[in-house]
């Protein structure tokens, strides 16, 4: 009969400890996932850490310009970021073209008056000389497409906030043989770069290059002009992306500007609302 009966007050008092006891248990189980999911978060990022420390160890941080020791990867040495010919205030507010002293805000360049460009501005990181034209050549001829994120995070920085604001990045593409000989498209990678650091969407397939064209290397101003007229082409799924948009343009350098220029107008036929070209260098030949 032990267990078998017991008085009703008894008995509720019985289930009620039940229950309490039943409920600190599960209390306690719900702050045990808490708990294991900090410790495991904990362990991932000191293993992350370990792991950074041995890869530092095997593959030390150098400079992307000269090689020398570095403390942090993505980094240039004091005397390579010295060199660097930044591109700062006072500078054309279209083309972009640095000053060589302050004219005031919003004046622009004879250029730019007596060619306005059909893009809305331009921004570079550098002028196109030392170690940006080191970076440029590397990233580009060398297959140095580590180098982009660390470039692309100087141009958001020259971008001064424009790259936020647009509505989407489009790299300047290459020919299809051009890519099959290359392997990959350098203005690509930086706005595939720049497209992860600003949140942004990167239009890879949007703006195609229709025709072969020869390479600018080495070709006069007009005859740049020429050889890229109409070369470019939004394809048709890329016209609902384009259309009443602001445009970043991305290319590694801006030379005579004949490239972004009919890359552009392409995108200004598809119906962009703005376009900005954002590239890592430019060429300068003198200050204004």
């Amino acid at each position: 009969m032990d267990g078998a009966w017991q008085p009703a007050e008894t008995a509720n008092q019985t289930v009620d400890s039940r229950k309490a006891s039943v409920g600190t248990d599960l209390d306690a189980a719900d702050t045990q996932p808490g708990r294991g999911k900090r410790f495991r978060q904990m362990l991932v990022a000191r293993l992350l850490a370990a792991g950074r420390g041995t890869a530092d160890l095997l593959y030390p941080p150098v400079c992307r310009g000269c090689g020398r020791f570095v403390q942090r990867h993505a980094a240039v040495c004091p005397a390579c970021w010295a060199s660097l010919r930044l591109i700062e205030r006072p500078f054309c507010e279209v083309l972009g073209v640095p000053f060589s002293h302050d004219l005031g805000r919003g004046i622009l360049s004879a250029d730019a008056i007596a060619n306005p460009p059909p893009f809305t501005r331009l921004r570079s990181v550098a002028i196109h000389t030392g170690i940006a034209r080191d970076l440029v050549h590397a990233l580009k001829y060398t297959d140095r497409t580590d180098l982009a994120p660390m470039m692309a995070a100087w141009m958001l920085r020259a971008g001064e906030g424009v790259v936020q604001a647009a509505d989407a990045i489009v790299p300047v593409p290459l020919h299809k043989y051009r890519l099959w000989s290359r392997r990959f498209n350098q203005s690509a990678e930086l706005a595939r770069a720049l497209a992860h650091l600003s949140g942004r969407p990167m239009l890879a397939t949007a703006l195609v290059r229709r025709r072969r064209t020869m390479r600018q290397v080495g070709l006069g101003a007009t005859q740049r002009q020429d050889n890229v007229r109409g070369a470019f082409l939004v394809t048709e799924a890329g016209q609902s992306l384009v259309f009443g948009r602001h445009i970043v343009l991305v290319d590694d350098v801006y030379t005579t500007g004949a490239t972004v220029a009919a890359a552009t107008r392409a995108l200004k036929r598809a119906g962009a609302s703005e376009v900005t070209v954002l590239t890592f260098a430019r060429a300068v030949t003198v200050l204004i």
